[in-house]
């Protein structure tokens, strides 16, 4: 298995806390910062500006994601052209459709020929990737975040549909495929194998990057010793 340090792939990390953000940019294998609204709330996010603002300034040497949130096609092209201009290096995400289903490809053509660098989010199907490639052409540098851990939910091989998904964005030099919503760490060393040049990761995966390459006879003694150790503690006699 290769380490940590062998991997091609950009690992972005994924959350709306500042603490754990600024934590990740110190790590020499973060590239880069997503966020949603979903993150941000959870994170207690009050003001998404100020919020906004601060870590692009905390931030300023790394690609940084910041979400629309308005679902009105008009709305969301007059917020993308705001949220861009706060940092050279703000990517605008742009979800796949607004609420009703209604494909966003019109906006993301337009704010691509202005110039918005975007990550286009919450893809599942390559219909949605080959429409994104359709739409942005070589006009701008874009993420195609395609959420390959709720492909996975569905009972679908990810790996296949992102192997698919790479050969549609192929001749477009300025588009990467981001692997969004991974549920373990593999799925990190599948994503570099297949060569997607993205993956985006929370906290709690990260941190098990120590676990890369440990003695799978050690770590089963450590999962032994602590069922044993549980057992003690709560007193459970028969």
């Amino acid at each position: 298995m290769k380490k940590v340090k062998d991997l091609k792939i950009k690992i972005f990390a994924d959350g709306a806390d500042k603490k754990g953000m600024m934590e990740m940019h110190k790590k020499p294998f973060i590239k880069g910062f997503t966020t949603n609204p979903t993150l941000m709330k959870k994170a207690g996010i009050k003001d998404f500006k100020a919020f906004s603002l601060d870590i692009l300034k905390a931030i300023p040497d790394m690609p940084v994601s910041l979400s629309v949130f308005s679902d009105d096609f008009a709305d969301m092209e007059k917020q993308a052209l705001e949220v861009s201009k706060w940092g050279k290096n703000v990517y605008v995400k742009i979800p796949i459709t607004n609420t009703k289903g209604e494909g966003s490809y019109a906006l993301i053509e337009r704010l691509a020929k202005q110039g918005v660098k975007l990550n286009v989010t919450a893809l599942l199907s390559l219909e949605q990737v080959q429409g994104v490639a359709d739409a942005v052409k070589n006009n701008v540098s874009c993420f195609v975040s395609v959420f390959a851990g709720r492909v996975a939910d569905t009972a679908v091989d990810p790996v296949v549909l992102m192997t698919e998904a790479m050969k549609i964005i192929k001749p477009y030099k300025k588009m990467e495929l981001l692997w969004a919503s991974p549920r373990e760490l593999l799925n990190i060393f599948q994503a570099d194998e297949i060569g997607c040049h993205i993956i985006t990761v929370t906290n709690d995966i990260l941190k098990k990057l120590d676990l890369v390459g440990k003695d799978l006879n050690e770590y089963s003694l450590e999962t032994v010793k602590m069922f044993h150790n549980d057992s003690v503690e709560s007193g459970y006699k028969l």
